[in-house]
């Protein structure tokens, strides 16, 4: 019995329905995987639904991905799932001889470079921030100070025990920080001479931060119930600061300055690898991310800068 449009909508009512009682698939899920479907039954017409075959969903895909009715990597991805699931489904249930989607690739997502600060925004961060002599005013400053300088995660910044700083007696006794990071693992990063200034200075005042009755085992203390600063607490100074020199705080977080610290170490020569254990990644092919944004920043030097490109010509006439 050919099966067109009317029957596949019959199908596809069937599937969200296991869906939603089988699987546990969310309301807003499912309501995506059924205007997908719809959509590709729709763009088929009244062709019967067993002589579905590969070309037929790549012809699809091809359409959805240029002109008015383009949609992103990541929405044709989806499309895929639903249609894989959708197709898995009627061959178990008989309602199909073979798996039209069988041997078909996701679509690749396009990979979204991180967000970072120019060298300028940076400097004017911690310049701004240093010039706050009062406590919080000092203790943002050598946050900001030892997260440029060592492109720690925020969480394992703000819960640094005391033991890992290199002051002892208000003096400086060694130029490397040993961090606790993910999965337990120890790394050791080498700290540049403004962070350790900032932090000496920071030693000074970090008792105003304790609570009185109970020494904290923190560098960052806080009298809140987690006993240091929060990675929360900390994100909002940081928006706060930004707004005041001038940066849109939407641009900037706590995770950004640690891009930041990846992306000026490489383009400033450092090797790769040297990176990857300084921001504690796993697998190198984490850290390659940055080559990419430097990949990018060169092409648009290239593109902005060379005298034969469209860009240089148009400005000088």
């Amino acid at each position: 019995m050919k099966t067109g449009f009317k029957t596949a909508n019959i199908h596809i009512e069937t599937f969200i329905e296991m869906l939603i009682a089988e699987r546990n698939v969310s309301l807003n899920t499912s309501k995506a995987y059924q205007k997908d479907l719809r959509s590709f039954f729709d763009f088929m017409g009244v062709k019967p639904l067993e002589t579905i075959q590969q070309s037929d969903i790549l012809c699809y895909l091809s359409f959805t991905s240029r002109g008015e009715k383009k949609l992103a990597a990541s929405s044709r991805a989806r499309f895929l799932s639903a249609l894989r699931q959708f197709f898995h489904f009627l061959l178990s249930e008989g309602e199909i001889d073979h798996d039209p989607t069988h041997q078909i690739d996701t679509p690749k997502l396009g990979q979204s470079l991180p967000k970072f600060l120019s060298e300028k925004e940076v400097m004017l961060l911690l310049d701004t921030a240093q010039e706050n002599a009062s406590p919080d005013g000092v203790r943002m400053w050598t946050l900001l100070e030892l997260l440029y300088a060592t492109g720690l995660r925020v969480s394992e910044l703000v819960s640094l025990p005391l033991s890992a700083s290199p002051i002892k007696d208000h003096q400086i006794f060694r130029t490397t920080l040993l961090v606790n990071g993910k999965g337990n693992k120890e790394r050791v990063i080498p700290i540049g001479k403004m962070a350790l200034e900032a932090l000496k200075v920071y030693h000074g005042i970090r008792p105003y931060f304790e609570n009185k009755s109970k020494p904290s085992l923190y560098l960052f203390p806080s009298r809140g119930k987690y006993g240091h600063i929060t990675r929360h607490r900390f994100a909002q100074l940081l928006k706060s600061l930004a707004q005041k020199v001038g940066i849109d705080p939407t641009r900037i977080s706590p995770h950004v300055l640690r891009h930041t610290f990846a992306t000026h170490l490489l383009a400033g020569g450092a090797e790769l690898i040297n990176v990857q254990k300084m921001l504690g990644h796993a697998d190198i092919s984490t850290t390659q991310i940055y080559t990419h944004i430097l990949a990018d920043r060169r092409t648009q030097l290239v593109m902005s800068c060379h005298p034969l490109s469209e860009v240089a010509q148009n400005s000088e006439s």
